[in-house]
């Protein structure tokens, strides 16, 4: 089975640097059917892909630079975006241009291809795969999960603990897990990520009563304010004047509530910073079927199911 990585992966390995160092090598990746990554140094006038290969140029056509270019259901600024980025290829053939200079002719749609019928005949729902992050919307995450086929990751889905944007918790090329959510009849798929953060009571136990720490303001209401702990725990703190969403905070825990989920802290001060929780991953297997985030004592039920 062939294993394929979102774009930027490959690109400083040692093998696939060894089968682009001579010309050989790339006629023998051609023959293996092997999917190399090469960074787009330009795009031309005809929005071709024009990459450096180390021992000769690569050309991408542009019907060859992505999925759904040559019927138009992807658009060109797909192919204009890459410039200066890595990119997932098949070679095709090494051919001569005009000038006798030998170049190689790419497909990146061929690798994409592949990499997307082997993905949807091999994965289902509850499956946990790599991403990276491509682009950030205010109502998700787009992921590439294999040479440049792209997921969303809904907001929602992203944390227990609700963020006011993707930025919130994410950078553009951070490099994350997800699960496979839903795997449409059309082969759109879309990611969850909250279910590989841990549960309340995992996350719950990294603190104790009476100590200080720091969080994040994520909501202010009437009634006190949300600060996230971790990324899939909050606790409420009591109403404090002059703090605003994004701040970070010093907050005293005053109880942690099992039975009722809940955490109740009291600022301490807040500040400006650049500090966000760090994501740790509770899950290290590559498959669940449900997820249950309540504690078995809590009334209120929180679970994942994945069919």
């Amino acid at each position: 089975m062939k294993d394929f990585y979102p774009e930027g992966w490959l690109n400083d390995t040692n093998d696939n640097k060894r089968n682009m160092l001579t010309p050989s090598a790339l006629s023998a990746a051609a023959l293996n059917d092997t999917v190399l990554e090469a960074k787009v140094v330009m795009c031309d006038s005809e929005h071709n892909l024009i990459l450096n290969l180390g021992c000769m140029r690569g050309i991408i056509p542009r019907d060859e630079g992505a999925i759904g270019i040559d019927d138009g259901s992807t658009r060109d600024i797909a192919l204009i975006s890459r410039v200066g980025r890595p990119v997932c290829f098949k070679v095709k053939e090494l051919k001569t241009d005009k000038s006798g200079r030998l170049y190689a002719l790419l497909s990146r749609k061929a690798a994409q291809e592949e990499c997307k019928e082997s993905f949807l005949a091999e994965h289902t729902a509850g499956d946990i795969i790599n991403a990276r992050i491509t682009h950030l919307e205010s109502f998700g995450v787009f992921c590439d999960i294999g040479c440049g086929n792209i997921a969303l990751l809904p907001i929602d889905s992203i944390s227990v603990s609700r963020i006011s944007h993707p930025r919130d918790r994410f950078c553009v090329g951070d490099n994350i897990k997800a699960i496979i959510k839903d795997i449409s009849p059309d082969g759109r798929i879309t990611l969850s990520h909250k279910e590989l953060l841990g549960t309340w009571e995992e996350n719950a136990q990294l603190f104790s009563q009476g100590q200080t720490v720091t969080g994040t303001i994520r909501s202010i209401e009437q009634y006190g304010a949300f600060i996230e702990l971790t990324p899939n725990l909050a606790g409420l703190a009591e109403p404090k004047p002059n703090i605003y969403i994004g701040q970070s905070a010093s907050v005293y825990i005053k109880s942690i509530i099992k039975e009722k989920m809940k955490i109740k802290l009291i600022v301490i001060d807040s500040f400006d910073s650049s500090y966000t929780p760090p994501i740790n991953y509770f899950i290290d297997s590559d498959h669940i079927s449900e997820w249950k985030y309540s504690p078995d004592e809590c009334y209120k039920k929180i679970y994942t199911q994945f069919y």
